[in-house]
């Protein structure tokens, strides 16, 4: 395990070679009756006077020794009391009580008391298939830096220093060479509004990181499919809008096209002349897509739908087709899979 979005899975395997039980629930284990953990309609209020009577079993091996010795006495399910395992008590067994010392048994719990849970997964935040937030979308990102070394000479160059400092016998003879930068240029284009409403927040946190990331960075919005318009300010989205043709003219192929959207919509949105659902496109949105594409050939879809989900929107495989498997979900792992089709674009999501 060399990665630290191996943790989790480190996690869970290592639960179940040695103990068996971070797969499964405590009560499955322990083949605990179902019925003994329902909640009940009233939730129980504890005193901090009732709270302070009660007292820990005295450790963890103390706590499993004893929940091994109730399952074999226990035959009903309890509410309330302070012995068996069960709910709104001050057993240590159970949910939905309170003790100072206790196994949780089950997901619920809200006083942050129990010493055991065995369904808590500490690492999933960080497993490369969730997805992202600020900080992980900025390392993604760093994957498609292309450095090149240009400007003022600023950077000690230490292997021609050696170098001209032996060829000088000994007398130092210091060598500077221009500092590395990343030169990739990038043009975002971003579906906004309708479907993508839920995804505002993932949208801000990526578009936020390649502004960290990216130097020359150009952005623009458009809703559901291109047409022959764009917009920087969703503000003015009728007011002000750039022409695509003008945009084809004024970006060449030294930028890097990123798609962002959901791809859902009405397939004739993309395939139909008159399909876009804010006024009358004159030619069909593939059209305008193929011209993207043949502009720009380093290009990649990151959709912010979770794969498993693509095959149930018709408009999600035309678009996917279009880009030629080069659509890649908002996962750590799809972002960086992207970055990588963006330096090759022979590659495809999967590869």
């Amino acid at each position: 395990m060399k990665h630290e979005e191996h943790l989790d899975r480190f996690d869970v395997l290592f639960g179940q070679y040695f103990q068996n039980m971070y797969l499964k629930p405590l009560e499955e284990i322990f083949k605990i009756p179902e019925k003994w953990l329902e909640k009940g309609l009233q939730e129980r209020i504890f005193s901090e006077e009732e709270k302070a009577m009660i007292e820990a079993m005295g450790g963890l091996e103390a706590l499993l020794a004893r929940l091994r010795e109730l399952l074999d006495e226990q035959q009903d399910r309890h509410e309330g009391g302070n012995r068996w395992i069960g709910t709104m008590g001050t057993s240590p067994f159970g949910m939905h009580g309170y003790n100072p010392e206790g196994v949780r048994i089950g997901n619920e719990g809200k006083q942050g008391r129990a010493v055991k849970v065995w369904d808590r997964r500490y690492y999933k935040n960080l497993d490369d298939t969730l997805e992202l937030d600020t900080r992980s979308i900025k390392m993604a990102l760093r994957r498609l830096r292309i450095l090149t070394r240009n400007g003022r000479a600023d950077e000690l160059d230490m292997d021609k220093t050696i170098k001209r400092t032996g060829e000088n016998a000994g007398v130092l003879d210091i060598a500077m060479r221009p500092s590395k930068r990343n030169r990739v240029k990038v043009l975002m284009l971003f579906d906004v509004g309708g479907s993508m409403d839920v995804y505002i927040r993932q949208c801000e946190q990526l578009f936020s990181a390649a502004r960290y990331e990216f130097k020359h960075l150009e952005f623009y919005y458009f809703h559901n499919c291109p047409y022959e318009s764009l917009w920087k300010d969703n503000t003015r989205r009728h007011e002000e809008r750039l022409p695509t043709l003008e945009l084809l003219h004024k970006y060449n192929q030294d930028y890097k096209l990123i798609f962002v959207g959901d791809a859902s919509m009405a397939s004739y949105e993309i395939t139909h002349k008159n399909g876009s659902v804010e006024g009358y496109n004159e030619e069909a949105g593939i059209t305008w897509l193929n011209r993207l594409k043949e502009n720009f050939p380093y290009m990649v879809w990151l959709n912010p739908t979770l794969p498993q989900y693509w095959s149930y929107t018709q408009s999600i495989g035309i678009v996917r087709e279009f880009t030629e498997d080069r659509m890649f979900p908002l996962t750590l792992q799809g972002l960086t899979q992207a970055m990588r089709a963006l330096r090759d674009k022979r590659a495809k999501y999967g590869e």
